[in-house]
């Protein structure tokens, strides 16, 4: 006698909830038999059509048309799609998703087009508010331009570890996983506190100066990354997230900034430091991470002010290829006004 099922095994085996189940049965895609103590039980042949619906349906096939595929197996069919019905209802599917996709296409490019323009509108006020800040004056002609020591040569074509960074805006951030597309981390070894003087000889320390103004650089051109296909932009450094979070408010900053107080990247995949007296920070470099790997490494960093331009400039010489539905991006507007 063949083995039936009750309707926990099958949920067990199949992976579909016990309310998923309920509605196969209830629109009829599904028949159990009843037990004599009328628990519902199936076979084995149910139990294929159940695994195969919740396939299905995750795929996006809604269980409103959901019949030609169970028909299929119905009619000994050895899989649900391998009747010209349920291609149909493939096609179907397809079409339903290509209309979500163009929708929220152009959903993303009315937005980007609202980011720069409002980010046009702002300049003018972020120029005035940082003409008053005294971290923000220009930086000296004669900064000493630090040096390709090759601590960077490793990190193309390297996976991002898995990891969980504390962000400005109050997440967990891992690298390894924020997204499918290009995201820039931008990373700085520490800006300075009000009342609170930078270790000794730090403009000395080629590359070390700068880091505020590296910040607003990034946010003056944030629109623009954008627009060129950044997906997510981060500054990263060593200090708390606490001192981060000043930071960001700040310099109003339009994206988060993300803490490694315990130098993670560095341990996992060599990210480069530098010490000085009795601290350890990160060197100033920046990653294009696409899809989890690193594509392109920034580094040395110089001068930190303009480092926007050299990533646009890298950006618009390395388009990523063209999908089957392309981001429609505005004309660039430049907000290059402090």
């Amino acid at each position: 006698m063949e083995e039936l099922l009750r309707a926990g095994e099958v949920t067990a085996v199949t992976g579909a909830s016990s309310k998923a189940l309920r509605g196969y049965e209830a629109l009829e895609l599904v028949v159990p038999t009843r037990a004599a103590n009328g628990y519902r039980m199936y076979d084995r042949h149910q139990v294929q059509v159940v695994a195969q619906i919740h396939r299905l349906n995750a795929l996006g096939i809604p269980l409103a048309e959901m019949a030609p595929f169970v028909d299929c197996l119905n009619a000994g069919g050895p899989h649900a799609d391998a009747c010209p019905a349920s291609l149909s209802g493939y096609r179907r599917a397809i079409e339903r998703l290509d209309q979500a996709i163009g929708h929220l296409d152009r959903q993303r490019a009315a937005l980007v087009a609202n980011l720069a323009e409002a980010s046009t509108r702002m300049a003018d006020e972020w120029a005035s508010v940082d003409a008053h800040n005294p971290d923000l004056a220009p930086l000296p002609a004669d900064l000493t331009a630090p040096r390709d020591d090759g601590a960077t040569d490793h990190l193309p074509g390297m996976a991002m570890p898995i990891t969980r960074l504390p962000s400005t805006d109050g997440n967990l951030v891992d690298l390894a996983t924020v997204g499918t597309g290009r995201v820039l981390v931008y990373v700085f070894p520490m800006t300075g506190a009000p009342g609170q003087d930078m270790p000794d000889g730090w403009d000395a320390i080629p590359g070390a100066r700068g880091c505020s103004p590296h910040n607003c650089d990034m946010r003056d051109h944030y629109a623009e990354l954008v627009q060129v296909g950044i997906d997510a932009v981060f500054g990263l450094s060593s200090q708390p997230v606490e001192y981060q979070t000043q930071l960001a408010q700040a310099l109003r900053l339009p994206y988060p900034l993300l803490t490694d107080t315990q130098l993670i990247l560095h341990a996992a995949i060599g990210l480069p430091t530098f010490g000085t007296e009795d601290l350890t920070v990160y060197r100033r470099l920046a990653l294009v991470i696409t899809g989890g790997i690193i594509e392109h490494v920034f580094y040395p960093v110089f001068p930190p002010d303009r480092h926007a331009h050299t990533v646009l400039e890298w950006l618009g010489d390395h388009p990523l290829p063209m999908t089957s539905t392309p981001r429609r991006t505005p004309t660039s507007v430049s907000s290059d006004k402090r």
